[in-house]
C-alpha cells in the first residue's frame, strides 16, 4: 500500500464528485482494477513514468504500481462531532489514514445549495476543523481520566503522559489542531497513539468552475494564505471537468488536459503533493518475473524497507545491491551498470534514496 487519505468536507462541496473522478481515472490510468472494498473506499495505482521507463528496459512479465487509498467521508456538518448528520461513525473512519485531504468549495452553482448559504471557504474550513478539534477533545479527556487514576498510584510514566495531555487539552480548547503543535521525540509516540484527527496533516483541495483554473481568484488567494500559516498545502481542481475527463478514452486524456492549459490531471497533482506533504519516496524492486514501486518515507534505512516486502527479509537482512535510477535509464540496465561499477552494495545502516532500484540480500 502506498498511502491512505481520508477525503472530508461540509455537505454538497464536491467530494463525492472529485472521489469518483480520482479513483476512476486512477484505474483507468494506471492499468489497475478499481477496488471497492466499501461504498466510500476505493484504491488506485500511482501514475509512475519512472517504473514504466524501467519495464521498457527489463521488459517484466508483471509491473506493480504502488497504490493510493481514498476514502470518501460522508459530508460533516455542525454537531458532527456530537453524532449529527453521520457524525462520530465518520469521524472514526479517519482516524488511522495517513493523510486529510479537505475538499473545500470555490464555486458558485444555484441549482447546488451551500449549507451555510453564502460561499466562503475558510469559514466552511473552520466549521470543519471545529467538529476535528471537539472529537479530539473527546478522546483526549478520556486518556487524562485514565492516566489520573494511575498517577495517583505512582505510576511516574503515567504523570509525564498526564501533563502531556493536559497541554494538548489546553490547545485544543484555544482551537489549536494538533499537527501545529510541537513535541519532542517521545512526546509525540505518545500524541500519534491517541490517533487525533487534527494530527493528520492536511491537503487542501479548491473545487473550482472551470474558469478559475488557469489564475487564482481572491478566494483561492485567500485559501492559500490561510493554509500557509498552518503549513498545509492547496491544490486546485475542477472536479466536473475531472468527471468529463475520466469519461474519454485514455489515449484521449493527455491531449484534452493540454487543450485545456493543464499539464497535469487533478490525480496526479493530489499524488505529487501528497508525497511531498508526507515525505514519501519510492523505491523498485525487480525480483523474478515482476517489476515492482514501494512507497516508504524519506529517511528509512534498507532494512526497514525490505521489510515493506516481507518480514523475512528485514529479519535476515544481509545488504542491498542499489542502483538509482538515473544510472540504470542511461546504462540501459543492470548488465552495462555493473560492469561500469555503478551498483553499491549497502548494509544496515543505508537510508534509501527516491528512485533506488533494490535487489535485497537476505538469509533467515
Amino acid at each position: 500500500m502506498g498511502f491512505r487519505c481520508g477525503i472530508i468536507g461540509l455537505p454538497n462541496v464536491g467530494k463525492s464528485t472529485i472521489f469518483n473522478a480520482l479513483t476512476a481515472a486512477g484505474a483507468a490510468v494506471a492499468n489497475y482494477p478499481f477496488c471497492t472494498m466499501e461504498p466510500n473506499t476505493g484504491i488506485v495505482a500511482v501514475p509512475d513514468k519512472r517504473l514504466l521507463k524501467i519495464a521498457d528496459i527489463i521488459h517484466p512479465p508483471k509491473v506493480t504500481q504502488t497504490t493510493i487509498e481514498f476514502l470518501d467521508i460522508a459530508g460533516l456538518v455542525r454537531g458532527a462531532s456530537r453524532g449529527e448528520g453521520l457524525g462520530n461513525k465518520f469521524l472514526g473512519h479517519i482516524r488511522e489514514v495517513d493523510a486529510v485531504v479537505h475538499i473545500v468549495r470555490c464555486f458558485e452553482n444555484p441549482d447546488v445549495a451551500h449549507m451555510e448559504g453564502v460561499i466562503d471557504p475558510i469559514r466552511d474550513i473552520e466549521i470543519v476543523t471545529t467538529e476535528l478539534i471537539l472529537a479530539d477533545l473527546e478522546t483526549v479527556e478520556r486518556r487524562i481520566e485514565k492516566t489520573q487514576r494511575m498517577a495517583k498510584v505512582g505510576d511516574k510514566s503515567a504523570a509525564k503522559e498526564l501533563d502531556l495531555c493536559l497541554s494538548v487539552r489546553d490547545a485544543l480548547n484555544q482551537g489549536h489542531p494538533v499537527r501545529k503543535q510541537d513535541f519532542d521525540q517521545a512526546s509525540a509516540s505518545i500524541v500519534r497513539s491517541l490517533f487525533l484527527l487534527t494530527s493528520k496533516k492536511v491537503l487542501y483541495v479548491a473545487n473550482v468552475g472551470e474558469s478559475a483554473l488557469k489564475e487564482d481568484s481572491p478566494m483561492i488567494a485567500g485559501l492559500k494564505s490561510y493554509a500557509e500559516q498552518e503549513g498545509s498545502r492547496v491544490i486546485v481542481i475542477c472536479g466536473n471537468l475531472e468527471a468529463e475527463i475520466v469519461e474519454l478514452p485514455v489515449k484521449e486524456r493527455k491531449a484534452y488536459l493540454m487543450d485545456m492549459g493543464l499539464m497535469e490531471s487533478g490525480l496526479e497533482k493530489l499524488i505529487h503533493e501528497g508525497y511531498d506533504l508526507l515525505g514519501l519516496i519510492t523505491f523498485y524492486t525487480t525480483v523474478g518475473p515482476e517489476l515492482r514501486a514501494w512507497t516508504i518515507p524519506a529517511g528509512t534505512r534498507a532494512p526497514v524497507a525490505a521489510g515493506r516486502i516481507h518480514s523475512d527479509i528485514e529479519r535476515g537482512f544481509i545488504r542491498a545491491e542499489v542502483i538509482h535510477y538515473d544510472d540504470f535509464i542511461r546504462e540501459t540496465g543492470w548488465q552495462m551498470a555493473r560492469d561500469k561499477g555503478l551498483i553499491r552494495s549497502e548494509g544496515k545502516d543505508y537510508i534509501m534514496k527516491d528512485g533506488d532500484i533494490v535487489l535485497f540480500r537476505f538469509k533467515v
